[in-house]
């Protein structure tokens, strides 16, 4: 059983889930972390991205296509074959599968760190169509995988950093990312049954907690702030928290750890019906 819990019925299993760009290797640090505190974690890629990074790096024609729901089946298979409901913490676009996830009754709480919108929000800040811009910029590439520049991931991701800092993050982490699921995303508040699409009134659904990042160019904060304010039309139990000097990869760069921290402490105690300050 975990460190710290004393229930039965209490979470064991933590699953993450990376974003656009990445695979679950940007979760390696906090794979360690949570393990040390007992848990048992899941770090999975998104379907046809678990192989060598090397190789889809090389050729990711195979990914070009691949959409929001082929994303989040994925995850919910791994967490219908659990045999108790996890911890779900998801980043970019992990954090919005992490609200679907949640919204379809798995999980005991999700945590959603800087998530890509939500159906249902209609202003997005100038850094964050720039950061989407690589994907976005030619319709006729919409099932195509396209990765970012060093300058781009810079701009979009660790813009707190020197670009000399983020080049050994760069180099180890990112991947070309399906153009698809941005063009989904983006397009969503046209198409009456958007695959991004979550019931904001779902007063069933497990706790969820919202993070966002102060400094963060992807995701800004004030799009975070606007998904919060959405589920807030639910009984269930949702918050926000903000990193006023975070950028969008916050679970890479230094300071991970207060992240990750609260992220836990928060989700194992309204999980298991405790108060947490």
């Amino acid at each position: 059983m975990a460190t710290g819990s004393n229930e039965a019925n209490s979470p064991d299993t933590i699953v993450l889930i990376n974003g656009l760009w990445l695979t679950a290797l940007s979760w390696e640090h906090w794979v360690s972390h949570y393990t040390a505190k007992g848990y048992r974690v899941i770090a999975r890629s998104w379907p046809g991205m678990e192989g060598d990074i090397e190789e889809l790096r090389r050729d990711p024609s195979a990914i070009g296509g691949l959409g929001v729901e082929e994303i989040v089946e994925h995850y919910e298979g791994i967490v219908r074959e659990l045999d108790r409901p996890p911890i779900i913490i998801g980043h970019s676009f992990g954090g919005l599968i992490t609200e679907i996830l949640l919204d379809r009754g798995l999980g005991a709480a999700g945590v959603a760190i800087d998530p890509a919108p939500v159906k249902g929000i209609f202003v997005l800040p100038f850094a964050s169509l720039k950061s989407a811009f690589p994907a976005l910029k030619n319709p006729f590439e919409r099932d195509r995988a396209v990765a970012l520049t060093l300058e781009q991931f810079h701009y979009g991701f660790t813009n707190t950093l020197s670009e000399e800092e983020t080049v050994p993050i760069y180099t180890r982490y990112t991947v070309p990312g399906p153009n698809h699921v941005l063009f989904q995303a983006s397009l969503a508040n046209f198409n009456p049954h958007a695959e991004t699409t979550v019931n904001f009134r779902n007063d069933d659904r497990a706790p969820l907690l919202l993070i966002g990042g102060g400094m963060d160019h992807t995701v800004p904060a004030s799009v975070t702030r606007a998904n919060f304010n959405l589920f807030k039309k639910s009984r269930a139990v949702t918050d926000y928290h903000e990193y006023p000097d975070r950028p969008h990869l916050t679970i890479g760069v230094p300071g991970w750890e207060e992240v990750a921290d609260f992220a836990l402490d928060w989700a194992r105690g309204h999980a298991t019906g405790k108060s947490t300050a």
